[in-house]
């Protein structure tokens, strides 16, 4: 499109719960990142999703006053053709299948969580092939657009789409902004007297510095043990001596990997109670929905934070408008390493902090490295990279690999029959690993 004539965006997987916290941003932001068509997409059975969601983003930007024209459909290719920014919000599956992920590992005593372990292993067989046909699209009909990524895995997908296609993409995550801004209230200062050096991969990463005004606070902040944490993740205290120890800051996901067996009695406990995270996001999808049909509703309600990626919007709207405009401000960001991490690939994708120009994120050499957490993030990341080929090959054998060298699967003979259990149940979604069946269909994260 003529940036004179204003901005196009389309949004995969429009009719999300999480698209009017998007639309918040793009009226708030209308003067640094002037759109002028917003294309919301979802496919055939997100439509009623869509509709009601598409709704509320036209009385929200009828009240604005703005020129913004929002149209909603299914059909990706109008969506996509000519479009500057292209962001990604979609659940390969819908919420059934994350309640699988969640469901099987526990039943063989392994961690079972959408991100992380074998549930992110299986979400990104599902979701990569996905992402790829939508790499295609963009490549032929929107080869200048910049693809932001929120589909999770995030670190694997947007890995994957920097190896298999020509696509510009950035991986996003909610977890660094909301480490931002619970720091901003906790100090009661403003985001630009903050800075956070963030280490590592989506869903793995250690804050190992943290200035306020220039001054050092992370050991006041690992003593106090206080801590940044989200919705999806339970809450269980770290243990102060290993905090001053580690001497960084753990992301709530680390969890997983350092207090193992707490976790996973948390999550059996919840499975027992009819309570996993997949079900909890289920119920407050609902009641967010419910919400969203009041023809008088025309801003984003306050109840859409109880959903584990509260602020990725806002992420989303600041690094558009970062691109546009070119201000050179510091994102944490999924971007290749490029010799950042120097034991990693170069094509390996990290979370780092970057800084965002026109042409793309450049990201920051970082400062410190700890020897102590290089081991969990290699292995991590080699797991990662199997994943990534057997999502794009269907080769069980990669997958075994991959199953097995998870710092969470205990044993060859759990990860095999997991790993059939899981592929089992995955059937319809996994075309390359059972040829000749359901092509998979998504639905908006």
């Amino acid at each position: 499109m003529n940036r004179t004539q204003g901005l196009k965006v389309a949004v995969i997987g429009g009719g999300s719960s999480y698209t009017p916290e998007l639309v918040e941003g793009f009226i708030r932001y209308y003067q640094d990142l002037p759109i002028r068509e917003l294309w919301l997409v979802d496919i055939e059975q997100g439509l009623h999703k869509l509709t009601i969601v598409g709704e509320l983003a036209k009385r929200m930007v009828a009240a604005s006053g703005l020129p913004i024209k929002i149209h909603l459909t299914t059909n990706r290719r109008e969506a996509i053709k000519d479009a500057d920014y292209v962001s990604t919000q979609m659940r390969v599956g819908m919420l059934e299948a994350r309640s699988v992920d969640e469901r099987i590992p526990l039943q063989y005593g392994v961690i079972g969580q959408e991100t992380t372990g074998p549930g992110g292993m299986m979400k990104a067989l599902r979701t990569i092939p996905v992402l790829l046909d939508i790499c295609r699209d963009i490549e032929e009909l929107a080869p200048n657009a910049w693809l932001l990524n929120f589909t999770n895995p995030a670190g694997m997908v947007t890995e994957a789409i920097h190896k298999h296609s020509k696509v510009r993409s950035i991986g996003l995550c909610n977890a660094p902004i909301g480490l931002i801004k619970w720091l901003t209230a906790h100090y009661q200062v403003e985001p630009h007297q903050v800075y956070a050096e963030f280490v590592g991969l989506n869903h793995l990463h250690w804050v190992t510095r943290i200035d306020i005004d220039g001054q050092s606070k992370l050991t006041e902040l690992l003593a106090q043990r206080e801590e940044y944490s989200a919705a999806n993740v339970p809450q269980q205290g770290w243990d102060a001596e290993f905090l001053l120890s580690l001497q960084a800051l753990p992301s709530y996901y680390l969890k997983y990997f350092y207090m193992t067996p707490q976790m996973l009695q948390d999550q059996l406990l919840a499975f027992e109670n009819e309570e996993t995270r997949a079900q909890v996001v289920q119920r407050v999808e609902q009641e967010l929905f419910e919400l969203y049909r009041d023809p008088e509703l025309q801003e984003k309600p306050k109840q859409l934070e109880q959903r584990g990626g509260a602020y990725y919007s806002e992420a989303a709207v600041n690094l558009m408008r970062s691109l546009h405009n070119g201000t050179g401000d510091i994102q944490t960001l999924n971007v290749p390493n490029r010799g950042i991490i120097d034991f990693l690939p170069d094509d390996a994708c990290i979370e780092v902090n970057c800084v965002v120009t026109q042409q793309g994120p450049l990201p920051i050499q970082l400062s410190t490295v700890p020897d102590h957490i290089k081991g969990l993030m290699h292995a991590v990341k080699t797991y990662e990279q199997l994943t990534i080929q057997a999502a794009i090959t269907g080769d069980r054998q990669l997958a075994l690999q991959a199953m097995v060298h998870h710092p969470l699967v205990p044993s060859i003979a759990i990860a095999k029959d997991m790993l059939d259990e899981m592929l089992e149940a995955n059937r319809d979604y996994l075309p390359l690993f059972f040829p000749q069946e359901h092509i998979a269909v998504a639905e908006s994260r």
